[in-house]
């Protein structure tokens, strides 16, 4: 994939489903900015022809798992086709059990965009006007309660969505919270009924974790690049000896994205007085200045090994049973449905936001230590003593970090077999996407405090000491159009926030690549 174009997902205003495998910015431009999702002819051609071997295996009455059988422990049990429907309805009502904070908008939005890309693929047998009515839930913008917790997969919460497509349950449209039924009436759209094997489709397990998934990826993406400019950043503000970038030095390490970061690192740097007047200022410097191309570069690798899993996730059908549409049909059962790739992935991505993390703050602390920090007053402060200037803010990055430390317990070592133990080893993918969304939130929050810190210390920086490179000057500026200088102690919250934002957004990195180009990865 080419992760320079991630953190530009506002610019596309259309994805079309069916023609062509979507990219990662694509995903999220939906998911997160509202972009249109169209389905092609291609899309429902395919999908209409999966199933009409549905109806032929219904009406030969063979015995598959969901259409002619209960599901789980209830295989053993054959459901007369009389009640087929029933069957269906039922599995999206039994499953809507999960509890809690109900999952974000963006989260529905991913779950919902996974199911059209799986069962989009022509091997689900679902009918085409229930994909089009779940595109149509996501371009008028109806956004279903679903209660997040309790999840070992996410069928639960999956259930919860899905009700709404049946006319039940309880969702937001136009900023008031109605029932299922009214919000489709409101938004011009009509319930469905679910026929044979489309409930067990819309409570798969794994869709709407893998799509919770791909937003920590591209979340930790848009961080690992951010990671490198504000790095620049803290050689210049520490003084740091661009020497430990040297090209030589990262050659002998066969890892490629180490010395990308190092190599990112000296271009931002190019123009920098300040990076040429300390070259040789001392021998070498601090593991949280020496070390920033091999944690930077170590977590980019994790990064890229997780994109490779989770984007195949996001191309395939996660399905059961599979619809195999050669030799005149058939119904292969089995288990694409697993987590087990979106867990791991989940819970490495938890690991490599934690790296990032745990330098980021360590380098706020250096700057705000005037015993380390080189010169500059204590935390920062206009008048240190009256003022506390940044000292608490750092506080806030460190409690982030310990909060990050216990999310990356990996959820994939745990199974609870469930089901009467006819579902025995259990990905828990749920719960490590899950974590990995909200590590990459507060990863996001701690480089703000550290931008914050920086942009400061710009500030103060004498003049004598050179001048700043003219891209790390530009990121500044950014951050000054939207927090003003400090005088003195104010309300620094509403400053955090308005910087996290522009990492969030990519922002900053936008920033950065509209005047460098693509950053390394």
């Amino acid at each position: 994939m080419d992760f320079s174009r991630v953190g530009y997902s506002n610019e596309i205003y259309e994805v079309a489903l069916g023609t062509k495998d979507i990219s990662l910015e694509e995903f999220i431009a939906v998911v997160r900015y509202g972009s249109r999702v169209v389905l092609t002819r291609e899309y429902l051609e395919r999908v209409t022809k999966s199933r009409s071997l549905v109806e032929k295996f219904l009406a030969e009455n063979r015995a598959i798992y969901g259409l002619t059988t209960g599901f789980g422990d209830n295989v053993r049990r054959v459901i007369p086709q009389n009640e087929a429907e029933l069957l269906q309805r039922n599995i999206i009502r039994s499953h809507s059990v999960s509890v809690g904070e109900p999952l974000s908008e963006e989260g529905v939005r991913a779950l919902w965009l996974m199911q059209l890309l799986s069962l989009g693929r022509g091997y689900s047998g679902i009918r085409p006007e229930v994909l089009q009515l779940i595109a149509d839930c996501l371009n008028k913008g109806i956004f279903p309660v679903a209660p997040a917790e309790g999840c070992i997969q996410n069928l639960p919460v999956e259930g919860y969505v899905n009700l709404v497509l049946m006319g039940e349950g309880q969702a937001w449209y136009g900023g008031r919270l109605m029932s299922g039924a009214d919000a489709l009436t409101a938004a011009g759209l009509r319930p469905i009924s679910p026929a044979c094997k489309e409930g067990l489709c819309l409570t798969n397990g794994i869709n709407g974790a893998t799509g919770v998934a791909l937003i920590a990826l591209n979340d930790s993406i848009v961080a690992a690049q951010t990671a490198d400019i504000v790095g620049a950043m803290a050689y210049e503000v520490l003084r740091g000896t661009l020497l430990a970038c040297d090209p030589r030095l990262h050659s002998v390490k066969a890892h490629a994205e180490q010395a990308g970061a190092a190599a990112n690192v000296r271009m931002l740097l190019h123009d920098s007085e300040i990076a040429k007047n300390s070259l040789h200022l001392r021998v070498q410097d601090p593991y949280v200045i020496r070390c920033l191309p091999h944690v930077h570069g170590a977590a980019k690798r994790f990064i890229k090994d997780v994109a490779r899993s989770l984007l195949r996730e996001m191309l395939s059908c996660n399905d059961n049973p599979v619809v195999w549409p050669e030799d005149g049909g058939e119904g292969l059962m089995g288990s694409n449905f697993d987590g087990t790739y979106t867990g791991a992935g989940a819970d490495i991505l938890c690991m490599a936001c934690a790296n990032l993390a745990k330098i980021s703050e360590r380098r706020t602390d250096k700057l705000t230590n005037q015993s380390l920090s080189g010169g500059y007053p204590a935390f920062l402060a206009q008048t240190p003593g009256v003022d506390n200037g940044y000292m608490i803010p750092q506080y806030t990055a460190a409690g982030l970090v310990g909060e990050i430390r216990g999310l990356c317990i990996p959820a994939t070592g745990d199974s609870i077999p469930v089901s009467a133990n006819w579902e025995d080893p259990i990905s828990m993918a749920w719960w490590a996407a899950m974590k990995a969304v909200d590590v990459t939130r507060k990863l996001h929050y701690i480089q703000a405090i550290e931008l914050m810190v920086m942009a400061r210390a710009f500030d103060l920086t004498p003049a004598e000491a050179g001048k700043f490179s003219s891209i790390t000057m530009l990121v500044h500026d950014k951050i000054r159009t939207k927090v003003p200088y400090v005088n003195g102690d104010r309300y620094f919250s509403p400053d955090i926030e308005e910087i996290y934002s522009l990492v969030s957004d990519g922002n900053i990195v936008r920033e950065v690549q509209s005047v460098t180009g693509p950053l390394v990865f």
